[in-house]
């Protein structure tokens, strides 16, 4: 197949920083998403449903005047967050889900929760008004191995959680084992996963290949062969349960090439290139348009997209860096070979 044409699809997890860092990244995303939901991890975090919608109101401010991309917005769940404040989200159509990260577990998740007994109220309130709850899906006690994380907080926090809230939605995000695709499978359709593109592509070998490859550093991090090859079947297998996200997360480069580096990988300039390249290498490039552009709409219970997009057989090479504000950003893919080309339709 050399050309293939998809309703327009959208990204159910994105980070787009704030200021001059987004205006710079923003596009990235717009050139073929007519949603994303935007990830609440800003310093400080996006807590109150006013903070989301000043937010949303800078990333609109950054569009260009022709584009009619609609970020829809979260709320950062905190200890002190109050069920009165994640109230107001059920009558706000731009504020569509709540953001839990376990205290630590990633970049700028240090005001996440610390225990889930502190927010009961407030998983009661999101259950009683049908709002989701976006699962950074990892325990962070310190003599868990990191390879081992996303198990044990399926086994030790989620399953708990939704035996106590079973009706409440929830999206496991970027999950990155066998073991969350056999559990999201096997439970009803209130569960549903996000799959990033780098751990379709890419094993943890990945981020030592000739050497330190802190570009390749995320989290939940990169896990074994047999992983990639589960989350592959996942995504191409037709199953609603699960739908892209790219988790693309900008860092600069300074911040990256560091002793002590942020994680995230920046996949925005060739998402939805990068997700043909995997679905074509497990022959299922007809399964691509769900994955991208329905099963995270009807989860969301949103109308699915009309707008068209196209992609062609075609070699192109990333550029090594892009603006970030003031510093670079270094891309997913920088300065090699992308192997699909968004065209005009």
């Amino acid at each position: 197949m050399q050309r293939i044409t998809l309703i327009q699809p959208d990204d159910w997890h994105l980070h787009l920083r704030d200021g001059a860092n987004m205006a710079s990244v923003v596009s990235a995303t717009t050139r073929c998403f007519a949603r994303a939901i935007v990830m609440p991890n800003l310093k400080p975090p996006i807590t109150t449903v006013a903070e989301a919608l000043d937010y949303r109101k800078r990333i609109c401010a950054a569009l260009a005047p022709e584009c009619h991309f609609n970020p829809l917005m979260t709320l950062y769940l905190t200890d002190n967050t109050s069920a009165t404040e994640i109230a107001q989200i059920k009558d706000n159509e731009y504020i569509v889900a709540v953001k839990y990260y376990p205290a630590g577990a990633t970049t700028h998740s240090e005001n996440g929760v610390t225990d889930l007994q502190k927010v009961w109220s407030v998983l009661e309130t999101m259950q009683t008004y049908d709002i989701p709850l976006l699962i950074h899906g990892e325990v962070t006690t310190a003599n868990v191995d990191i390879f081992d994380r996303e198990k044990i907080f399926i086994e030790q926090v989620l399953a708990p959680l939704l035996e106590n809230f079973p009706d409440l939605r929830v999206v496991l995000e970027h999950i990155t084992t066998q073991e969350a695709v056999d559990y999201i499978i096997g439970k009803n359709n209130k569960l549903a996963a996000t799959i990033t593109v780098h751990h379709l592509l890419m094993n943890r070998n990945e981020i030592f290949r000739g050497g330190i490859r802190p570009h390749h550093y995320c989290l939940p991090v990169l896990k074994r062969e047999k992983h990639r090859q589960a989350l592959l079947r996942a995504a191409t297998s037709g199953n609603p349960k699960f739908f892209l996200g790219t988790d693309s997360a900008p860092h600069a480069q300074f911040s990256k090439e560091t002793a002590c580096g942020c994680a995230g990988m920046y996949s925005a300039p060739a998402a939805l290139e990068l997700y043909a390249e995997a679905f074509e290498q497990n022959q299922a490039l007809d399964k691509l348009e769900g994955f991208a552009s329905f099963y995270g709409a009807d989860f969301y219970r949103l109308p699915r997209n009309t707008k068209k997009v196209t992609l062609e057989k075609r070699t192109w090479k990333m550029p090594t860096y892009f603006e970030f504000g003031k510093q670079k950003v270094i891309p997913l893919r920088a300065g090699a070979k992308i192997y699909w080309q968004q065209v005009q339709n």
